[in-house]
């Protein structure tokens, strides 16, 4: 009688066993096919709005747009009227009071029909436009290399919300940050405590960490500079640094961190404005040249996210091309989004001069179905967040 009890339970707990197995498939299952006809709406979505885009809109698409002024004047109404850009990077200038910025991204916003991106440089440390807003108080962020000394992946993720959670209060939905340089050259100023360490696997584990922090509070991050700019003395907003390392050299070390972020799904890494002459084989700018953006970054690192320059308006690159030169040759090079190109109109004509419309429109494929992906559903947070005394409590823990 026992035997048979015993025979009992066990077919029992295999049979609800094996139910469990199938619910969790019939789940997964599901799940898979409710994101599968997600990417299949976004698509279908995306080549809809392509096919009624002229080729100057397209363009426009490119372009992440900086204008001086604190407000959304007649000027600019007009220029976004014509052609709306991929998005706008908001520079101390456009920084006021509170209520004015928050209008000059709403306003911004409702320009355009597509999801634009709102973006800004907000790092921590030195690099910290918020504080440029002049009537409130916004949580200073340490900088990063202060975060990288603790190695605490918890608290990481909590500077990282920090920042996201402020960046929503005003609208802004994407930030040039974390910095995946490595500072391996005590003379870098421009890099220095920007940098999360000097140590490879450290910096790899903290920015894709401070990352992913970012992206579960409603910001998109974006890796830079790539190929890495902590092996540098020179300071590319003003002049060309150059890194005589070989592509060897640079897999075991500057691309780590990089390779990091590919695997755990970068969704936009920005190339600096950096010679690798070894690699490349003369002075030509890591954002400017294919051998280091298709090459190495798409095809050997198997990387398909965004790819966005750094700022154009660096002298590494204005003290050695002209306009033309430099947007064409980065875009035949690889990269999908201009940031901060000179003069918008005329950038839209040299690219449509220069580039073919299938070139064009395998960028712009991507950068519509990265706003309809992760864009579209963005929620902003109220003022109260700003300078929160919770979030002064999280960045007190970075100075214990």
């Amino acid at each position: 009688m026992k035997k048979s009890l015993i025979i009992l339970i066990t077919i029992l707990f295999f049979l609800v066993g094996c139910n469990t197995t199938i619910k969790n498939t019939d789940r997964k299952t599901t799940d898979n096919k409710e994101s599968n006809t997600k990417v299949d709406e976004i698509e279908e979505k995306v080549i809809d709005i392509m096919n009624n885009m002229t080729l100057d809109e397209k363009i426009a698409q490119m372009i992440i747009l900086s204008y001086e002024s604190s407000e959304v004047d007649d000027n600019l109404k007009s220029v976004l009227n014509e052609y709306t850009p991929g998005g706008f990077i908001l520079m101390g200038y456009n920084y006021s009071t509170y209520d004015n910025t928050k209008k000059f991204i709403d306003d911004l916003n409702s320009l355009s029909n597509i999801p634009m991106i709102i973006s800004t440089d907000e790092e921590g440390g030195s690099v910290q436009r918020l504080e440029y807003l002049s009537d409130v108080d916004v949580t200073h962020i340490p900088y990063m290399y202060d975060v990288g000394k603790k190695n605490d992946k918890k608290l990481t993720k909590e500077i990282a919300k920090v920042l996201a959670e402020e960046l929503r209060t005003l609208g802004i939905n994407l930030t040039y940050a974390p910095d995946a340089d490595i500072f391996s050259n005590p003379n870098n100023e421009v890099i220095g405590k920007r940098s999360f360490g000097e140590d490879k696997e450290l910096v790899s584990k903290m920015a894709v960490t401070f990352n992913n922090g970012l992206e579960e509070n409603g910001i998109i991050g974006t890796f830079k500079h790539f190929p890495g700019h902590g092996d540098t003395d020179v300071d590319s907003h003003v002049n060309l640094p150059i890194i005589n390392k070989t592509y060897e050299e640079l897999k075991e070390n500057e691309l780590v961190p990089f390779g990091n972020a590919i695997k755990n799904g970068a969704k936009l890494i920005m190339v600096g404005h950096i010679a690798l002459p070894s690699v490349v084989g003369d002075n030509t700018p890591a954002s400017l040249s294919k051998k280091i953006i298709t090459d190495i970054l798409k095809n050997d690192m198997n990387y398909d996210g965004l790819v966005i320059t750094d700022a154009l308006d660096m002298g590494a690159l204005t003290n050695n091309y002209s306009d033309e030169e430099i947007y064409t040759m980065a875009i035949n090079a690889g990269v999908d989004l201009l940031l901060m190109p000179n003069e918008y109109k005329d950038t839209i004509d040299i690219i449509k001069k220069n580039i073919s419309e299938d070139r064009i429109n395998e960028s712009v494929k991507k950068i519509l179905t990265f706003k309809y992906k992760y864009l579209s559903d963005y929620k902003p947070l109220d003022k109260s967040y700003l300078g929160s005394e919770e979030h002064k409590n999280i960045v007190n823990k970075v100075y214990e």
